[in-house]
């Protein structure tokens, strides 16, 4: 822990050095899950293109190197800042659930919630993609390069192959019934039926014909034609089909929608409205936190790790009882994020005792009825923070034309009712699914850009991402010793804590003060820039294979 703390405030010291100096600091940055994505954005930097176009180069290459985490199969969020007038635009290409999706499609003859695999290994688990109708929208609003330019590293790297990254090669060894998909077996897995090892190179001739086809045609050659019509031939193909048509695909489009932003300290914090709930619980747990002024204390000591647990455990009750799709549910977003509904919530915390599981509060204004992430600045000071995903790793192992289809609908809940009511987050034809995705901005108070963040993970995208922010604002922790830090998770239940990290040492503290705690494995995928004099830093998670570089 000494260490830790003694390299961050080296790191620190350094950049005031630095910036005293007045030795230059990166003007652009990507920082994203794999050397190569890293490459490819820089590569559209370089050619005078903004930080709109770098995301979509990242994101396909990410779709090669990464396939089990992102890819065109897929949907994802997407914040926009204007270096030039402050403004944050908003993307929500969340993948929707067919016309054919029913409230009971995840629950077996019995009326129970199907297993793990059958659910996700499966056509009903496949929502309408939406990430490339999302950047396509975008790259409207904000991009400088051709369209089609776009594409040109990712189908270099798709068609002449890269060496497997070791995360990529641990996903191909773990998950059983993988080579039981052609497509799948075909590119990942040797003749003699063994996945493909890390080093070894794969090539992906298949998906850079389709990425070509994309580029030349825009995105409609994915929503309509040939290779939508495969996708629906997959789907309702399976063993255990799905509903997918070709109208869902033809009809799919992406949505803008506003930033939900909110104060803490001297920043304003924005991220992603519903049907994200990310947005919401860090805001929350940022306000329920902030009058307790854990920036006083020691990073990672027993009683902010306390207290982030406690907090999360709050934000996340509130988030299963009411975050789902704004276009079906009425989310009282507002209210949730209210001084007076957070001073009561707060009520319930105590620094020297766990409330353990607790339910959601009556907000005001209530009414009853795999993943990957970049974070990017170009020349201009305008920025992307993006989450992308395709779900579970592989998604649904259904494979199309080189690329991997989505297993979204699986983050609906499996049961329409509880307790005699509607469940908010039910499965309803078109609906977008609740997302734990969390890209987010920091703004000073004059607008300027701080810091862009997110992370991968599932539901512990929220906790790593609340993490990263403490560490940076409150512990004034480099970008990369805060994506460091050892992880505390709660989600309303069990306090985790990360294996092989010095948090490990505060599981007895902890349950003394009443927290049930687990010590797990922790994979994150946080990426992140920050503002650093004049120029940008940025680091990408240590426990994943990405980097941080600029220019």
């Amino acid at each position: 822990m000494r260490l830790r703390r003694l390299l961050a405030a080296l790191a620190v010291l350094l950049a005031v050095c630095r910036a005293q100096a007045g030795l230059a600091a990166p003007q652009a940055m990507v920082a994203a899950a794999h050397p190569l994505a890293v490459e490819a954005g820089l590569e559209m930097l370089r050619r005078g293109g903004t930080a709109v176009d770098a995301a979509i180069a990242v994101q396909m290459v990410l779709g090669v190197v990464e396939p089990h985490a992102s890819g065109i199969g897929g949907g994802g969020f997407l914040l926009h800042y204007d270096g030039t007038t402050h403004a944050i635009a908003v993307y929500d290409g969340r993948e929707t659930a067919p016309a054919g999706a029913t409230p009971t499609m995840f629950l077996d003859s019995n009326g129970k919630p199907l297993g793990f695999r059958p659910a996700v290994v499966s056509g009903i688990s496949v929502g309408v993609p939406g990430v490339l109708a999302m950047l396509e929208l975008a790259h409207k609003d904000y991009g400088k390069l051709a369209w089609r330019d776009l594409f040109a590293p990712a189908i270099a790297v798709a068609r002449d192959g890269f060496a497997v990254p070791p995360r990529l090669a641990a996903w191909l060894s773990r998950i059983p019934g993988l080579r039981e998909e052609p497509g799948i077996r075909t590119v990942y897995f040797n003749a003699d039926g063994l996945p493909r090892k890390a080093g070894e190179r794969i090539a992906n001739p298949e998906l850079a014909e389709t990425m070509r086809l994309i580029a030349d045609q825009g995105a409609r050659a994915f929503y309509q034609g040939p290779i939508a019509a495969e996708m629906v031939e997959r789907v309702r193909g399976h063993v255990r089909p799905g509903t997918l048509a070709l109208a869902d695909l033809a009809d799919y489009r992406p949505i803008k929608r506003e930033a939900l932003c909110g104060p803490y300290r001297v920043w304003v914090v924005c991220g992603m409205p519903p049907p994200s709930s990310g947005g919401i619980a860090i805001l929350q747990v940022l306000g329920l936190l902030e009058p307790f002024e854990i920036w006083r204390d020691t990073p990672n000591d027993l009683r902010s790790i306390h207290l982030i647990a406690e907090a999360s455990r709050l934000a996340f009750a509130d988030r299963d009882r009411y975050v789902a799709d704004p276009a079906f549910v009425q989310v009282p977003t507002a209210g949730l994020l209210s001084p007076a509904y957070l001073a009561e919530r707060r009520k319930l915390m105590s620094p020297d005792r766990s409330m353990g599981k607790v339910g959601p509060g009556v907000p005001p204004g209530y009414v009853e009825r795999g993943t990957s992430h970049m974070s990017i600045v170009d020349r201009w000071g305008n920025a992307v923070a993006f989450t992308t995903t395709i779900e579970a790793p592989f998604g649904a192992q259904i494979m199309v034309r080189g690329f991997l289809l989505n297993n979204e609908l699986t983050d609906f809940s499996p049961t329409p009712e509880a307790d005699g009511k509607p469940v908010a987050n039910r499965v309803e034809p078109g609906k977008r699914p609740r997302s734990s995705m969390s890209p987010t901005l920091v703004l000073d108070r004059d607008g300027r850009l701080v810091a862009a963040l997110g992370s991968a993970g599932g539901a512990r995208i929220i906790g790593d991402t609340l993490q990263t922010l403490i560490g940076m604002l409150d512990w004034d922790l480099p970008v990369s010793a805060a994506i460091a830090l050892p992880r505390v998770i709660n989600a309303n239940g069990a306090t985790e804590l990360e294996a092989g990290t010095p948090l490990t040492g505060l599981a007895d503290g902890l349950r003394g003060l009443g927290h049930q705690v687990q010590v797990r494995g922790h994979e994150g995928g946080l990426t992140g820039i920050r503002r650093v004099g004049d120029g940008w830093e940025g680091s990408a998670d240590p426990r994943r294979d990405g980097v941080a570089r600029g220019e």
